[in-house]
Order: structure tokens, then sequence, then C-alpha cells
């Protein structure tokens, strides 16, 4: 979505984003000169037990009441065409949208089309799908396949200045990313791959941690032996705000299959080890996954089957394989869509004319 927002801004575009209130674009949209505006809202359980039912009735007021609230900033601020990305705050802004006779625009990522998108896409003027598998889900004869968008930055990184700052000594490079808001199962794991990691010192790993890890894994390291003043070869954060620096110095990248970084990983023709999330709906993230691992791009393995020495050996593994990782980085390549946000912005332009 903030790729987008920069692509339509540097045409002249004025722009207003609405997030959900409490998600991580509160403090990520305003650090990239954006306005932000939130609704309160939150996904439905598909559990119908006693308790998840209740839980659903709370959120379809919360629904209710974010839909006036959507209406409310859309009447104000008056946009030529509202675009929805995905996400839970997405549905109640475009549905108002669409609702006031105000052309919108979906982004759907992910290779399964989620239940938002294909709502949505019944009245939707332009449907835009990231994956070509997207498009038999979806009922309309709006759909075009534009590919995901990456920001600019994942495009122009340059890997040689990002080595000699990242890894000096010219050591792979492991990059370990589990989501803006990290994942406690996989936190674990990599507290015992650090361990294992500290102990060999053959490889050099960036690991974000997440903000709510960050609270609680730097003493789970300590726990499994591990001083990390002491191991320049491991830097572990809370967030990677340089990302397209430390992806393109990276020779491996573990990580969830969110659909924006695998566009990243694509563009930048990254080999990657991929532990799809379970907990997404209708499992979407391994059909991304398996979208990469049927191109040969990936290996994905499955959170379920692995603990922290496997996933260290899988990774060892592979970074002693230099055929495999050559021929991954090329698959990888050939999937990639660099030219996405340019499609996007034409096909959000046609609408508004």
């Amino acid at each position: 979505a903030i790729a987008i927002c920069k692509y339509i801004r540097d045409k002249g575009g004025e722009i207003l984003y609405v997030g959900g209130t409490g998600g991580l674009e509160e403090r990520l949209v305003p650090r990239e000169g954006f306005e932000i505006k939130t609704v309160e809202i939150k996904g439905f359980r598909r559990n119908l037990s006693l308790k998840g039912t209740a839980y659903n009735l709370r959120v379809l007021h919360m629904a209710l009441r974010s839909l006036k609230v959507a209406k409310k900033y859309i009447k104000e601020f008056r946009p030529d065409v509202v675009i929805g990305c995905g996400g839970y705050a997405s549905f109640p802004v475009v549905y108002a949208a669409q609702k006031l006779k105000i052309p919108t625009a979906i982004l759907e990522v992910n290779a399964y089309a989620g239940v938002t998108t294909k709502v949505l896409s019944k009245k939707a003027d332009v449907i835009m799908v990231g994956f070509e598998a997207a498009r038999d889900k979806i009922k309309s004869d709006k759909v075009v396949m534009t590919g995901n968008p990456v920001r600019a930055d994942i495009l122009t990184a340059n890997r040689d200045e990002a080595r000699r700052t990242l890894s000096p000594d010219d050591k792979p490079l492991i990059l370990s990313v589990w989501g803006s808001l990290g994942a406690e199962k996989m936190n674990r794991m990599m507290a015992d791959f650090i361990a294992l990691e500290a102990k060999s010192g053959e490889h050099r790993l960036i690991h974000a941690i997440g903000s709510y890890g960050y609270k609680w894994m730097p003493e789970l390291i300590r726990e499994r032996g591990v001083n990390l003043e002491k191991c320049d070869n491991i830097d572990v954060r809370d967030y990677i705000y340089d990302m397209a620096n430390v992806m393109s110095a990276s020779d491996v990248v573990l990580c969830r299959a969110g659909a924006a970084t695998m566009a990243e990983l694509a563009c930048m023709g990254k080999p990657a080890i991929i532990v799809p999330s379970p907990n997404v709906a209708e499992n979407h993230q391994e059909k991304n996954a398996r979208a990469l691992e049927e191109k040969g791009a990936a290996m994905v393995l499955l959170e379920r089957d692995i603990d922290g020495k496997k996933l260290y050996e899988e990774t060892v593994k592979l970074l002693s394989d230099k055929e495999r990782l050559r021929s991954m980085s090329e698959a990888m390549k050939s999937l990639a869509s660099p030219d996405a946000i340019d499609k996007i912005y034409r096909a959000i332009e046609v609408v508004v004319k």
C-alpha cells in the first residue's frame, strides 16, 4: 500500500491512508510522510463455538461502526478513487466508497483470493492480482494481472555497497524475518538457531524479532548461553527499517509467505526457505509459498514439521550448495514483476478517467 501511495504522490496525487486502529500502519505510514486515519476493525473467527460466535457478534458491531467512520472520512476527503490493498481496514473503506458511488480498485496480493476480495469485487471497477492463480477465484471480467508492487528502494538497492557494510568479511549472510509483529513460535525456534550459529560462527545472521517478541526474546537467547554483545556475526533487531539493503546483501532469506515479501524476493532474486504462517485465513500463505516452490525458487518447510535445529541444518545445507542457490536465484527472478507498480497506476488511472 505504501509503495502505491508513494508512486501516486510522485505523479502529483494526493493521498489519505486509512488503516486499522492499533495496527503497525499507525507507526509506519507517518514515517513515509502520509496522513493516516483509522477505523476499528478485526477479522471474523471461523470458530462456530459459543465463544467464537460471541466474538463474531462484537466484530460485526465494530464493522458497522467502522463503516460509518469510513463514510465520514470519504465525504471529507472527496477522493477520485478508493484503493483497497487487503487487510481488515480496507473492507469498510472500499465498501463505503462503493455505496457512495465512488470508483474503487482492489489489489489482491495473494495466490488465493480472500473473502474480502470476493465480496468487494462484485462492485469494484478493477481488480488487480499479483498471482495468476488468483484470477480463477474471482468471478469478474474486470480482473487485471499486474503483479505485486515493491518499494522503489528494493529495485535500486546496491548489493556490493550493502555487503561492505553488513558482511565486510564476506561470510554468507542469512536474513531471518517472520513478519512485522514477529511470530512467537518462529522466534523460539530462532533462539535455538542463534545458539547454533553463535557456536559455529561460520555465517552472519540478521534476525528481526518483531515488536512483540522483542519484549522477551533477548532473555531467551541469553538462556541459550549466547551473549549477543560478544557475537559480532549475529545482529538481532526489533524491526528492519533498511530492508532493501539487508535483503540485497543476504545470501538466503528465512521468512513467512506474505505477498509483499514474496514480491521483494522475486525482484531481488533471493533464494528463500519459507515457513508459511499456519494462522492465516484460508491457509493463503502456504499457497503463496507453493507457487514459488513449484518454480524451484524456494524451499517450503511447514512449522509443525521443524524445530530450530532442523531449520539451521537446512539453511547450512542450502548455503553449501552453490549450484542450487544459483538455480533458485534465477527461478526467483523469473517470477518478478518489477513494473507492477506502473501497471497498477495505469489500471487505477483508467478507472478514474
